[in-house]
């Protein structure tokens, strides 16, 4: 009995295919690869028997036969106060696991902190295993020479984010000059004339991207940009430059943060130094984090789509990778979301 049992939990092999379809175990790895060799006739029957079989190929076996990991990674490269209190991976991650699921190809996340040596060795290692067929670059740098590494290792790879160099790399971005169009039109239109910025750190490129989205659309309103402050998109460091912009002898009426928990640390330095928000200092952020709709006053900001903008990054790089034809998808515009923490300034 115990034998009987052990046999019907058996899982089926190819050899089970071949024998239920009539044909050679070639013929099944022909016709489950989509490989020429077989005909179609054929390929059906194989497909028939392999389905009333309940069996699928296993992923070593896939690997093995297609020369492919059937995995893509992203090595990440940042301080961990920072990736822990990120809210934006977690909702990209959502949408690049919901692209790999259907193509059922697995993520290898490597975080190896501030040190870019490791990063390096980091992708090197990966690729010479071939525990991966290609990379996300996300947190993309002036200068960025992972374009040239992951030439170097033969490794496919797309930019999440515009890369600032003339790479020949696939990339998809949200319109961050956009973003911040709509911020400062917005502001305007309340009737702000002195409008300070606080920035990610200056070496990522879309902390360059935001800070010259604003100050392109500042000009555009007439208008002479107010202080900036660079943070480091954490909540102490858009603290800290918070309070060195409100110290300044003429207070700017507004201040627009380029990401949410910075914004949230600033409301909450403003009440600290007795500043009313809206009444006496607006504020706008970015991003739209959860929290940012619960906030006492509710937080004006940018909401984008990561999620999809994770998905769509998954299959242009599976396309990448299986040299595919591909057009780049253009994600959808960023929304302002205008909440209660602008208003107009007081006379």
């Amino acid at each position: 009995m115990a034998l009987q049992r052990r046999q019907r939990r058996r899982r089926p092999t190819i050899a089970d295919v071949a024998n239920a379809a009539e044909v050679s175990t070639g013929a099944v790895s022909y016709a489950l690869n989509g490989r020429p060799g077989v005909t179609e006739q054929t390929r059906m029957r194989i497909l028939a028997a392999a389905t009333e079989l309940g069996w699928q190929p296993s992923a070593s076996a896939r690997a093995l036969v297609n020369s492919r990991s059937y995995a893509v990674g992203l090595v990440m490269s940042r301080a961990p106060d920072l990736l822990e209190s990120d809210p934006f991976f977690p909702r990209f991650l959502a949408g690049v696991e919901r692209a790999l699921f259907e193509a059922d190809h697995a993520l290898v996340l490597q975080v190896v902190g501030t040190d870019e040596a490791r990063e390096v060795e980091c992708y090197k290692r990966l690729a010479a295993a071939h525990r991966i067929d290609g990379a996300f670059l996300t947190d993309l740098r002036l200068n960025d020479t992972r374009f040239q590494l992951a030439e170097r290792l033969a490794l496919p790879v797309v930019a999440v984010g515009q890369p600032d160099s003339g790479s020949e790399c696939q990339w998809i971005a949200p319109d961050d000059a956009a973003a911040m169009d709509h911020v400062v039109r917005h502001l305007t239109a309340l009737h702000h004339e002195r409008i300070a910025f606080v920035g990610g750190p200056p070496a990522y490129v879309h902390s360059r991207h935001r800070q010259k989205g604003w100050q392109a659309a500042l000009e555009q309103a007439g208008l002479s940009p107010g202080p900036v402050a660079v943070g480091d998109f954490t909540g102490p460091g858009g603290a800290a430059a918070t309070r060195w912009i409100l110290s300044s002898r003429r207070r700017p009426t507004a201040i627009v943060y380029a990401n949410d928990l910075m914004a949230i640390a600033g409301m909450t330095v403003a009440r600290q130094l007795g500043i009313r928000i809206p009444d006496q200092l607006s504020i706008t952020g970015f991003d739209d984090i959860p929290l940012a709709g619960h906030l006492e006053p509710a937080l004006t900001t940018v909401r984008e789509d990561v999620t999809t903008w994770g998905r769509l990054a998954a299959e242009l790089l599976l396309a990448v990778i299986e040299e595919r034809p591909a057009t780049v998808p253009r994600l959808g515009p960023p929304q302002l979301v205008v909440r209660d923490s602008t208003a107009p300034p007081a006379v």
